[in-house]
């Protein structure tokens, strides 16, 4: 009777058992014995209670510490699936159902993928295998529970960040240029530094109108996007801006104190590094740009008088159009209503741009004579002034800095114990580099140079303005045309002449507008 089981346990195949553990997040896999320690030990009392049946635990270990459920990627998963189709697994033992997957249809395909491998399946709590239909029955029924799970712990995070961001706080995700992590406080924390850049970027894309234009200016200045640690402790340095980027710097809610959440946006528990005068006018010039972009036809040029000037014969808005002679170009007004007509009845046809934009800005120049808003305009220009020398300064800093560290690298190549290596394609890199911050760089110098050149005075200011005529001709057609409408609501336009209707407000906003472009003028003179 001893030598029938003696020969009947020898008899049994030896089964492979393969343990597969898993933990959702990386908290607690420091210690000593830890979750996944726990799962294993689990499954090797459970297969050590099986060995009658030949059941063997492989030594490789398949532990996946830090990993969702909730999809396939996964490398110790990955690993365990490469092994069974090379046929080294025939048992696969987990603690329980959903340490192998949470999502029911990656759980049925692979247990599809097992049984097509003649592989068996068992949970160690659960008390079932793959191996008889009642166990694939149950097997069915849990994933499903677990999978209902997943979806009601998903459901529940969505309604905490919801509940989070309506009182406006920081809910995670990679920092942008002018905030820090505080990590312990779960708060963003200004950074001075890149908040300078912040400003000065929604500051130059109201004057040039264009996110293309001031990522080239970006660039040549030798600004980078934001660098910063991640928590496992890689260093993401920043890369040269493209336009993509500077969009959405120019768009993100975040720099005027709020958060946004599914389209609505909530005030935030952060500080802001905008003002709410300068973000709503950004926004409404990215809007005017997109609005022309999905056009039917985009605008050819920029008019000065765009957005106030209108026919007051059909009390319509007029736009603009050009003509050319030789190389010469001839800009129009004209009605846009009457353009419409199969016949022209309007009294006015079209208009010289030129002429009637002189009659405007001549009429103007009396509010810009005020001795009020000279004094102002010059106290503004003063400040604007100083600030954009301390930003060009802190930049050549960096740029001196870079400089300096590509200098050293090429000397390093360039040793005798570097010889023999092949350095032609690092030193090609390093040149390059080189060329590139010296741009920078003399880009940099010529604008505080001309900043620098010669300081704003009060007597300055009031001849500038005084001479709108030079001034205006100094300016973007785009600065041109935000300039008149913070003053005028309407020029309505006849044939007897023209009526120009002053705003009550805007002031204030022409002060610093003035102040600004004064301080850009100067810097574009040479």
């Amino acid at each position: 009777m001893l030598e029938n089981q003696k020969t009947n346990s020898t008899n049994i195949k030896p089964l492979r058992c393969a343990i597969y553990t898993r933990k959702s997040h990386e908290e607690g896999l420091e210690q000593e014995f830890n979750s996944l320690d726990a799962q294993r030990e689990a499954a090797e009392s459970y297969i050590g209670s099986q060995r009658f049946q030949g059941w063997q635990i492989l030594p490789a270990r398949y532990d996946d510490g830090g990993f969702s459920g909730g999809n396939m990627e996964r490398p110790a998963l990955t690993k365990l699936l490469a092994d069974i189709d090379a046929g080294k697994v025939d048992v696969i033992v987990v603690y329980r159902l959903d340490r192998l997957s949470r999502s029911l249809l990656d759980f049925m395909n692979m247990a599809e993928h097992f049984n097509d491998k003649g592989i068996s399946f068992v949970s160690v709590t659960e008390s079932f295998n793959t191996s008889d239909p009642t166990g694939r029955l149950f097997l069915g029924i849990l994933i499903t529970f677990a999978q209902y799970e997943r979806e009601v712990i998903a459901e529940r995070i969505r309604d905490k960040v919801a509940a989070a961001k309506r009182r406006g706080k920081y809910c995670g995700g990679v920092p942008i240029l002018g905030y820090n992590i505080d990590r312990a406080a779960k708060k963003l924390v200004v950074n001075r530094e890149e908040a300078k850049l912040v400003r000065y970027a929604f500051q130059r894309y109201q004057q040039l109108g264009s996110a293309k234009q001031l990522t080239k200016e970006l660039n040549e200045q030798g600004y980078k996007t934001k660098s910063r640690v991640s928590k496992k402790g890689r260093e993401h340095k920043g890369k040269k801006w493209n336009t993509g980027q500077t969009y959405r710097l120019l768009g993100n809610c975040t720099y005027v104190g709020e958060v946004s959440h599914k389209g609505t946006t909530y005030p935030g528990e952060h500080e802001a590094i905008i003002n709410r005068q300068t973000w709503d006018q950004t926004q409404a010039i990215l809007k005017e740009n997109t609005r022309d972009k999905t056009g039917v036809a985009r605008k050819k040029m920029v008019s000065p008088l765009g957005g106030v000037i209108r026919c007051g014969h059909c009390d319509c808005a007029m736009g603009i159009t050009y003509t050319r002679k030789g190389e010469r170009l001839y800009t129009y007004y004209i009605c846009e209503k009457d353009q419409k007509r199969a016949v022209s009845t309007c009294e006015l046809k079209r208009i010289p741009a030129g002429d009637i934009e002189k009659i405007v800005v001549e009429q103007l120049s009396g509010v810009f004579r005020s001795p009020s808003l000279v004094s102002k305009t010059y106290l503004a220009a003063r400040d604007f002034e100083h600030q954009e020398i301390e930003r060009l300064q802190d930049q050549k800093k960096i740029i001196d800095k870079d400089i300096a560290n590509v200098r050293q690298q090429a000397l390093e190549l360039m040793r005798p114990e570097n010889s023999a290596t092949n350095t032609d394609g690092k030193l090609t890199t390093i040149n390059r580099q080189s060329v590139n911050l010296a741009k920078q760089l003399t880009n940099i110098n010529n604008s505080l140079q001309n900043l620098c050149g010669e300081t704003i005075t009060e007597q300055g200011v009031a001849t500038t303005l005084q001479t709108m005529d030079i001034f205006w001709e100094n300016l973007f057609p785009l600065e041109q045309n935000r300039l008149i409408r913070l003053l005028v609501e309407r020029v309505d336009i006849k044939t007897t002449g023209l009526d120009l209707r002053l705003k009550t407000s805007g002031m204030t906003n022409l002060i610093t507008e003035v102040a600004g472009m004064t301080c850009n003028v100067k810097a574009r003179r040479n």
